[in-house]
């Protein structure tokens, strides 16, 4: 179906916004856009949100951003990756997404400020993500969290980190409840019929997402590894539950439909939404898209059921 009409406003300040090619920009002027447009949008916190930034003291510090809605009891947590193609975006551009997420299933949400490339390309990210996770297992009392009940999830290049949590941890101590991926990147596969189709869809150009890929990752020994690209994992068996939506008019699109298909075909539930007329960061526009409400309303009720 053609793209949703009720997103037209959200396009049009997207071209407004970013009037150049992004690829034109240098990297510390497309941050700083991005970031002053995230923060212009913000919204304010939902009533009963405590929220709290602290700094992981690890071989290199990890900061993360901890929402939690009050409450009396122990919460389930979803540890959250940030999407901005491991170059771009912050817990603060992502500030309004993660605090809904937490105020409307309601768990404790951490945000991870992972090392962006291309300053520190792959494993970089994988590491400081590994850190926040098992952070969260280890603090779970502490930050009023059921450690039976521990998530992770995240958007675009975020959901990259969050699936290949589940193979990093798969078999050890650290049981994960859950995985949560919102039009992930799980693959390099540029010829999948979406990279061509959705080539120049708003908000992800197909060349803005090669561009990316190759800055995250230039190491071409690398590029098979399933840290890097989950699809390439050899068995999803005993992978936990996932939430799997993407974007009908995004690059990316193909990607999520492949790895939904390969983890229902090793015994893995998932949960998949085709995200008919939406387009890749359409959890920004659900305050003007009612689809793209609908979908937060199904990531945030898949949470709290799967968490029961």
């Amino acid at each position: 179906m053609a793209i949703d009409p009720q997103l037209a406003p959200f396009i049009a300040r997207l071209n407004e916004a970013w009037p150049e090619p992004v690829l034109s920009l240098p990297v510390d002027v497309w941050r700083e856009r991005v970031e002053r447009l995230s923060a212009a949008a913000r919204t304010p916190y939902p009533d009963g949100l405590e929220v709290e930034t602290l700094i992981i003291d690890a071989q290199r510090p990890v900061r993360v951003r901890i929402y939690r809605p009050r409450a009396q009891r122990a919460l389930p947590a979803l540890v959250y990756m940030h999407g901005g193609g491991w170059v771009i975006g912050s817990i603060d551009s992502h500030d309004s997404i993660t605090a809904a997420i937490a105020a409307d299933t309601p768990c404790v949400v951490i945000s991870v400020d992972y090392a962006r490339a291309p300053e520190h390309p792959f494993p970089a990210a994988i590491d400081d993500c590994r850190v926040a996770v098992g952070w969260v297992f280890e603090n779970a009392a502490s930050i009023g969290v059921d450690p039976a009940a521990i998530f992770v999830g995240g958007d675009s290049a975020g959901g990259n980190l969050a699936a290949a949590m589940t193979l990093a941890f798969r078999g050890s101590p650290v049981k994960l409840r859950g995985q949560l991926l919102l039009y992930p990147c799980v693959d390099v596969d540029f010829d999948r019929p979406s990279y061509r189709s959705e080539a120049s869809a708003p908000y992800l150009k197909a060349v803005e997402m090669i561009w990316f890929w190759n800055q995250y990752c230039p190491d071409a020994a690398q590029h098979k590894n399933p840290l890097a690209m989950p699809i390439h994992a050899e068995s999803f068996a005993d992978l936990p539950a996932a939430f799997i939506v993407v974007a009908e008019h995004d690059p990316l699109r193909d990607d999520g439909h492949a790895y939904a298909a390969r983890l229902e075909s090793a015994g893995v539930p998932v949960t998949f939404r085709p995200g008919l007329g939406l387009i890749h960061g359409f959890v920004r526009a659900r305050a003007l898209c009612d689809a793209a409400q609908a979908e937060h309303v199904a990531m945030t009720e898949w949470l709290h059921n799967a968490a029961q």
